[in-house]
């Protein structure tokens, strides 16, 4: 029988957190069950449900966890860039991409699990809401500044972030030939590339 792992009082929910994570770096979503969450973590198989109503919010928390942190890394890269709407465009691209490289389990969880129309009442809507406002609050922040087009901040938003998770994406599933270069070096210069239908003025 296999040995239980043991946790402190009150880390229950993060002991089933990582149980999760860990299944699901050989696994699909669509395959994970609590019972199997629960052998892995040690504990019986109702224990998850003293946290989680169903899988769904297991899920759901995995992805929240996840937001958290990659609203984190898109923070961090704009207060590289100083504020500065260009820079921030670029360096939040670049970090998009480099949040899925190192936590790719948690970013399929958040961009693979959930339907786009996920109660806007939830807290995971919130917080997944509140990194997309990042990227949009860049492109107003660029028009204010009269360096990028106008239109619909969100619109445009959605572009950009359209590419760049494309580029995640690719790169997560093998699919995109780096041909010896360093996976980040190719994402800034697609990434420059994507900005000129948007950036009006050169730096």
């Amino acid at each position: 029988m296999a040995k239980k792992q043991t946790y402190h009082h009150g880390d229950l929910r993060q002991a089933l957190l990582k149980a999760a994570l860990e299944l699901l770096e050989v696994k699909d979503a669509k395959s994970l069950s609590l019972r199997e969450v629960a052998r892995s973590a040690g504990v019986s198989h109702t224990a998850p449900y003293r946290h989680f109503e169903d899988k769904a919010a297991l899920l759901a928390a995995i992805a929240q966890e996840g937001f958290i942190e990659f609203g984190n890394y898109l923070k961090a890269a704009v207060e590289k860039a100083q504020a500065k709407p260009i820079e921030s465009l670029e360096l939040t691209g670049i970090a998009y991409v480099r949040y899925a490289l190192d936590h790719p389990t948690h970013f399929r969880v958040m961009f693979g699990s959930f339907p786009a129309d996920e109660p806007t009442d939830s807290e995971f809507y919130c917080v997944s809401k509140s990194t997309f406002q990042i990227l949009v609050n860049i492109i107003k922040d660029g028009q204010d500044a009269g360096l990028m087009q106008v239109g619909d901040p969100e619109f445009l938003a959605l572009g950009q972030w359209s590419m760049v998770h494309g580029l995640a994406m690719l790169l997560l599933d093998g699919m995109l030939p780096t041909e010896g270069k360093d996976s980040l070096d190719l994402v800034q210069s697609l990434v420059r590339e994507s900005m000129r239908s948007l950036v009006i003025a050169s730096r």
